[in-house]
């Protein structure tokens, strides 16, 4: 799979996967070789998919080759550079910044965890990296890949275990 921004649009690209091409959202601050938390840009580099994340409650066990977790209400995700968990799943309430993968918009119903900073992780250098559903506008993202779900779900089902991401394009430091 291949993610490519382009310079007209900043946060706008293009992902192209198993000989389609679809359009998606990126970070804010469009794609950056040395990414930093808090920064709004989306990591450039390839990256191995970890496994796919759903709400239960709102759509059906999707078919994938990656491992498949539902989400939980108190499912969260560490985004505190100087915690021990950070750029990991935690359980909320956590005692330090976390964010909330069961939120109230749809963003999350389907997420793919991209292994990015993640082996080892290092501080500061940015966190919770997904693929996951895009805005209906396709809006910025605060650093992950996002897709319109119905092309998101299409890829899920066709991703295995030596699933990667290549995300590239104009960058910025």
């Amino acid at each position: 799979m291949i993610v490519w921004a382009t310079a007209e649009t900043g946060h706008r690209g293009s992902f192209e996967a198993f000989n389609e091409k679809f359009v998606c959202a990126l970070g804010a601050g469009g794609v950056a070789k040395q990414k930093r938390e808090g920064d709004l840009k989306s990591p450039a580099g390839q990256f191995p998919l970890r496994e796919v994340l759903y709400r239960a409650d709102r759509l059906d066990r999707p078919s994938t080759g990656l491992p498949l977790r539902p989400i939980r209400p108190s499912d969260g995700w560490c985004d505190a550079p100087s915690d021990n968990a950070y750029n990991r799943p935690v359980e909320l309430p956590y005692h330090a910044s976390a964010e909330n993968l069961w939120r109230e918009d749809n963003i999350y119903d389907l997420v793919v965890v991209i292994g990015y900073n993640d082996n080892p992780v290092r501080k500061c250098l940015g966190s919770a990296i997904f693929l996951h559903v895009a805005t209906h506008e396709y809006g910025p993202t605060k650093g992950c890949v996002a897709l319109a779900y119905d092309d998101l779900l299409a890829i899920v089902r066709r991703l295995d275990a030596c699933a990667e991401i290549l995300i590239g394009g104009p960058v910025s430091g």
